[in-house]
């Protein structure tokens, strides 16, 4: 089930997400292009074990993740739920 823009903004208002374009983004920087291929190698297994899986985007010291559900074409509890697990990484 799709959650109201208004109840996305206040669960992740905390973690410094951005709703925008009916899903949760954030971008984190790194000292070195190697530190953002381990957080991704962390956040892997952990899409597996909740099921809901983030696009991810790697650049230099910098990965950007976008989390939606492809299925209801929106965010979820899901999605905040797999926000809140890469913050606590």
């Amino acid at each position: 089930m799709l959650l109201h823009p208004d109840e996305i903004k206040k669960s992740i208002s905390t973690y410094g997400w951005d709703y925008q374009d009916k899903q949760l983004c954030k971008s984190f920087e790194f000292d070195a292009y190697l530190d953002g291929i381990e957080f991704i190698n962390k956040i892997a297994p952990l899409a597996e074990k909740l099921n809901h899986h983030p696009d991810i985007q790697v650049g230099y010291c910098k990965v950007d993740i976008s989390i939606s559900s492809h299925d209801f074409g929106g965010v979820t509890t899901k999605c905040i739920n797999l926000a809140t697990s890469i913050e606590a990484l």
